[in-house]
């Protein structure tokens, strides 16, 4: 269970699409990127694709290359469960 909380390919997913969303309305090609963010086509292409698991920093380098907000490539529907009460508040319980 631990190992699926790092890794949420929905998640990913949602992101890919949105850089290549805005990437295509701005009519920009995956080697400009490599250009603007001095990454290599094929890291780009693995970012696209949600195969690589990409950082922040890299989350910020392609909207920098895109010239928008980091917070518009996290524009999405994102699901926020319930979780169990936290250790403090299960102790006051008892």
């Amino acid at each position: 269970m631990m190992g699926n909380q790092y890794r949420d390919q929905d998640f990913i997913d949602k992101i890919c699409q949105k850089i290549i969303e805005i990437r295509k309305s701005k009519g920009i090609v995956q080697e400009d990127l490599v250009d603007r963010t001095g990454f290599n086509l094929k890291q780009i292409g693995n970012i696209e694709r949600g195969v690589s698991n990409t950082s922040i920093s890299n989350i910020a380098a392609i909207a920098r290359a895109l010239e928008v907000h980091p917070r518009e490539l996290l524009d999405f529907d994102f699901d926020i469960p319930k979780n169990e009460y936290s250790r403090r508040e299960r102790k006051k319980r008892k």
